[in-house]
């Protein structure tokens, strides 16, 4: 990626907590999507980084092939919002413990991303986004909601080879959808979306 060396894994983390959202304006970006899409359901991801083999990996899952939605699919931690939890990264941090077994405790909150909307699932997904000093720990995965632990390289998934686009239509409104093949995993959909939206943050802009 230009103008950042991936390599470098505290320049990285360094851009993140430069340019990420801070975490109490969470809520606050949610209401501007919000009032745009009245009727959706709230929810967060936990997108947590780590240092595998002296590189930044991320943490994502296969979704079980028994889950009514988007079942099969590749995604990061994390599930809708409950009544109590006091604030979108606590709702990261409960679901990831919830799926793959991830002590919040080893979890430091870098911000957040902008929301997500998904069309057919009709969520409104806060990314969190994450960086894990002392690695992610023993896992345990949820069988019934998690099928496989995907660990992905971030060098690997700027591969600008391993990435496109395509345009889809539905209601009449035409959207962006954004692919990654990652070794035998196709990322896409929400995930997708919310991978560009990081390498976007990652990537220098003209002042």
């Amino acid at each position: 990626m230009d103008g950042l060396n991936l390599a470098n894994n505290t320049e990285v983390i360094n851009r993140l907590r430069q340019r990420l959202a801070p975490v109490d304006l969470a809520e606050s970006l949610i209401d501007t999507i919000e009032g745009q899409q009245e009727k959706a359901r709230k929810a967060a991801v936990l997108l947590p980084f780590f240092l595998q083999d002296n590189e930044l990996h991320l943490v994502l899952i296969r979704r079980a092939s028994t889950l009514r939605s988007h079942s099969g699919e590749i995604a990061f931690p994390g599930g809708k919002v409950d009544p109590t939890d006091h604030s979108v990264v606590m709702t990261a941090l409960r679901e990831a413990h919830e799926e793959i077994g991830l002590q919040p405790e080893l979890v430091q909150p870098l911000g957040v991303l902008d929301p997500v909307f998904t069309v057919v699932s009709n969520y409104l997904i806060t990314p969190v986004v994450a960086y894990l000093p002392q690695g992610v720990g023993e896992l345990v995965l949820q069988e019934s909601e998690v099928a496989e632990l995907v660990i992905v390289s971030l060098a690997r998934l700027a591969d600008p080879s391993i990435a496109h686009t395509e345009q889809w239509t539905r209601n009449n409104q035409t959207r962006t959808v954004h692919f990654y093949d990652y070794g035998h995993h196709r990322i896409w959909g929400a995930t997708g979306r919310i991978i560009a939206s990081l390498f976007d943050l990652l990537t220098p802009h003209d002042s």
